[in-house]
């Protein structure tokens, strides 16, 4: 049976504390110190696409194109457009707040003050997922709305024409007129001044049937259709992984592989600058969990680890992996499969970190700029790489809810 996340069952407070535990596991592992970033959003993209470590519930994905389908209905222009899409926006923080569900509330601190808007978060993703259908950018999507307008009026009286003459409805030119969906639910009928983030079962099934067209092949579209949510630490972890198709689980071992080894380059990046800060307890800390690493590294495996086939799976998938980056990793695992016990003694492998940073932030690195150091938390991207699993599975389980909902009549 799959192990369900704890909140299943609308425990509102142990919701809140998964999407706290969230928050900060996003500020560990989005912090990108070595240049890896590229490799990992390589394999989030193709694992779980139009997803993102800033993206909180699911529901968001409706509530962005509710606000803005409203607009275009009362044909706001474009002078205003943007203005009242923002308001709108903010004035969604306090229905949310006076709901029983408040985790992952955008402006939950802020308030109406908050910096980053939903639509911008959300905006890439339901591009991917086929929600939002206009291709242009936000701003662009915001200053063409009046040009947006006009050419819904041309084709009407193109279509007007056409149906005197008895020709048919051209449908591809319709869509081009679309800034959403055409089947886009409805919204009920109280928003936005009632909200919350329960999902009914038409909307759940709008989005999945959308992941299911626009994503077919991807991890995302089948644990949508097929798998009940799992509390689980990383993607490869899931109770259903045996039922994953083969491409999943090479694409998921790549990815497990990558996370297990570039970790201790990580730690070893903590370790060397805790202890050019002269701070015991910080070396002992990472000293530690760097330990912790290599007494569970899956050694037997990284050395039969084809890495070439590791870029052949990343590489021209939207994302550019530089020559330097295969160049670090490739050495930060060689040196692994030799001997991972003496890493924090090598001088080779404990140059190639270095050297790695200070290509990276150039004059702002910890290891030439001593105001850096000083500034520096004492933690640098010791999370795992999970591939946004943490996020993922909180949409997941928004979907799942909301399709286990009955219909009203």
């Amino acid at each position: 049976m799959p192990s369900v996340l704890a909140w299943i069952d609308h425990d509102s407070k142990a919701k809140e504390r998964t999407l706290r535990i969230l928050s900060l596991f996003q500020e560990k592992e989005s912090r990108d110190e070595l240049g890896l970033g590229s490799v990992r959003d390589s394999f989030a993209d193709q694992l779980f696409p139009g997803t993102s470590t800033i993206q909180t519930r699911l529901r968001y994905m409706l509530f962005v194109p509710w606000i803005y389908h409203s607009l275009e209905e009362k044909r706001l222009p474009a002078e205003s457009f943007s203005i009242q899409a923002d308001k709108l926006e903010r004035g969604l923080v306090q229905p949310l707040m006076d709901s029983d569900d408040q985790a992952g509330v955008f402006g939950k601190t802020a308030g109406k003050r908050l910096k980053r808007l939903p639509s911008s978060v959300y905006w890439a993703g339901l591009g991917v997922w086929g929600i939002r259908i206009t291709p242009f950018s936000q701003d662009e999507y915001h200053r063409r709305i009046d040009e947006t307008y006009r050419r819904r009026n041309a084709l009407k009286a193109l279509e007007k024409d056409a149906k005197v003459r008895g020709d048919d409805i051209d449908v591809e030119q319709r869509m081009a007129t679309l800034s959403w969906h055409p089947r886009l639910p409805a919204p009920p009928e109280d928003f936005p001044g009632a909200v919350n983030f329960a999902l009914s079962r038409e909307e759940a099934e709008f989005i999945r049937d959308r992941i299911q067209v626009a994503c077919p092949n991807s991890l995302l579209s089948f644990l949508a259709l097929h798998c009940e949510p799992a509390d689980t630490q990383a993607p490869w972890e899931h109770p259903d992984y045996g039922r994953f198709s083969e491409q999943h689980k090479e694409l998921l071992t790549h990815a497990r592989l990558f996370s297990e080894v570039m970790h201790g380059a990580a730690l070893s990046y903590n370790v060397q600058l805790a202890r050019l800060r002269n701070h015991e307890d910080l070396v002992a800390e990472h000293q530690a969990s760097f330990d912790e690493w290599t007494a569970n590294l899956p050694l037997e495996e990284i050395r039969s680890w084809s890495v070439s086939r590791l870029w052949e799976l990343t590489m021209d998938h939207g994302h550019t992996i530089t020559p330097q980056t295969r160049f670090f990793v490739q050495q930060w695992i060689d040196h692994t499969r030799r001997s991972p016990n003496d890493l924090l003694s090598n001088a080779d492998a404990l140059t190639l970190i270095k050297r790695r940073e200070m290509k990276l932030k150039g004059t702002r690195s910890r290891f030439r700029n001593q105001r850096a150091l000083e500034q520096w938390g004492g933690y640098s991207g010791v999370g795992r790489l999970v591939y946004r699993w943490p996020n993922v599975k909180v949409l997941l389980n928004d979907l799942y809810q909301g399709m286990s909902r009955e219909e009203k009549c």
